[in-house]
């Protein structure tokens, strides 16, 4: 099976979601930036990244595919069928990840049938090493391919495995709110503006407070409304802003943002 330290890692697409895992990988230290190989429709602007992130640069998906042994999928959902089709025959071997929503283990199989292939959904905090990969229960890896990949995936993100019934709602919910969370950052980084307090302090405070808010989450184990409670003093200032929240219908903007998206999804909207 696959060393972590020989290994050799492609992508298939150098967009936004690719970047953030390459950059995360190296980030971690658990990938050299030459064990990795990309390929993208402007071979030109990625010539440049690659320079200077120290990874190797292709010039078609077939180098990709040559060269390594792990491969990611990361060109748009309506792409993956007529760029990854011709590539079929040369996959043998190789172990395929796709990074592209909603093309489900189904429609790899179909695309690229014997193949070894998962579906993933990750977010773009990948590439501060605190992302979330979500993988499909449903795929055609081997064990051991499994176990590498999630070895691999967890120097960089909380890595979880769901069926194909609810991978769908969990790529919305790691993938669709870190935007959510940063329109929050903003709006506390209004707030905090309007009485004096610098934008740069206030970002890095809030930003902060996020992080440690949720490796507590992680840590314990605990109810968010219990987390709620613990900072909640009797007559004092946090339950005054938690009213304000609840009276402006906090829960339910957030709630119904997923509700919209989710039926965006099935096509009622």
């Amino acid at each position: 099976m696959y060393n972590m330290n020989t290994v050799k890692i492609g992508f298939i697409g150098y967009g936004n979601m690719s970047g953030a895992t390459a950059k995360g990988l190296m980030a971690s230290g658990a990938i050299r930036p030459d064990q990795i190989y990309a390929c993208a429709r402007n071979y030109d602007r990625l010539s440049k990244k690659a320079e200077s992130q120290g990874i190797h640069a292709c010039k078609s998906t077939e180098d990709v595919v040559e060269a390594c042994d792990l491969i990611f999928i990361g060109v748009k959902p309506h792409m993956v069928k007529d760029v990854m089709t011709p590539l079929r025959d040369k996959l043998e071997g190789k172990t395929i990840v796709s990074l592209a929503a909603n093309v489900f283990n189904d429609a790899l199989e179909e695309i690229m049938p014997g193949t070894h292939h998962l579906f993933s959904a990750p977010n773009t905090p990948v590439s501060v090493c605190e992302g979330i990969f979500i993988l499909q229960e449903e795929n055609t890896l081997s064990d051991e391919e499994k176990d590498f990949v999630v070895e691999l995936l967890e120097n960089i993100s909380l890595v979880l495995w769901m069926d194909k019934d609810h991978i769908g709602l969990g790529s919305v919910i790691a993938g669709c709110t870190p935007a959510f969370t940063a329109m929050y950052i903003e709006a506390l980084g209004d707030a905090a503006c309007r009485h004096g307090l610098s934008r740069s302090d206030a970002y890095s405070i809030i930003s902060q407070m996020l992080v440690g808010t949720g490796k507590m989450a992680l840590a314990s184990g605990e109810h968010p409304g219990q987390m709620k409670d613990a900072v909640c003093s009797p007559g004092g200032l946090t339950i005054v802003g938690v009213n304000a929240l609840e009276k402006n219908g906090f829960r339910f903007a957030v709630i119904d943002s997923i509700d919209q998206i989710e039926n965006k999804i099935q096509g009622r909207l």
